[in-house]
């Protein structure tokens, strides 16, 4: 896997259209074309777009907690590192920086997009990850947009069993159809079936 380091920003919250309480975080390669969509809970969607939205609670939230905890103590951080996937689970690192050292935490991704955007850090993965699981978007391709999309979505299988029952090429033509619509949850179930057959 190759271990070039490349930046990435924040470009879509996405509520699935196939599951409720299910929400993907889309990461856009910066000066590229492929997206790298990461499923997350609710709540911590809701902690993402509370602070890309600037908007102010009333009480801090945990990651406002956590990042008043690390202002006071005046700790840093300095980037986020996405630096593995395994099994459709990404996991991250928080490069952190005190007075005399410099620290990496682990953390789970969704935390440490959220302290991200708080903090306004970069984001960093690994080229071989984007390899592996960014989804490279087809700017030419043409949306589907009314009735035509309901017939499109009933043609899209439900669950993981029907998914594993389909061909790579079957999988292939669904996964553009998926990016199409820009229902980038079930892209990233649709990419890690896929991969796991490589």
């Amino acid at each position: 896997m190759s271990s070039k380091k490349l930046e990435l920003e924040i470009v879509a919250l996405s509520h699935s259209v196939t599951q409720s309480h299910s929400y993907a975080v889309v990461l856009g390669e910066v000066n590229g074309v492929r997206k790298l969509p990461i499923v997350i809970g609710g709540f911590e969607a809701q902690a993402i777009a509370v602070a890309l939205e600037n908007m102010q609670p009333t009480r801090p939230l945990t990651h406002d907690l956590m990042k008043n905890m690390m202002t006071a103590f005046d700790v840093k951080l300095v980037e986020v590192l996405i630096h593995r996937i395994h099994e459709g689970i990404f996991y991250a690192k928080l490069v952190c920086q005190s007075q005399n050292e410099t620290i990496e935490i682990d953390s789970r991704t969704s935390d440490a997009l959220a302290l991200a955007v708080r903090f306004d850090t970069p984001i960093f993965t690994y080229e071989g990850i984007l390899d592996t699981a960014g989804l490279q978007m087809d700017e030419n391709m043409p949306k589907i947009e009314g009735p035509e999309e309901k017939k499109v979505k009933s043609k899209i299988p439900g669950n993981q069993n029907d998914l594993m029952s389909m061909s790579i090429t079957e999988l292939q033509n669904m996964l553009q159809e998926v990016l199409d619509r820009e229902d980038y949850i079930r892209a990233a179930q649709i990419r890690d079936e896929i991969n796991s057959r490589k």
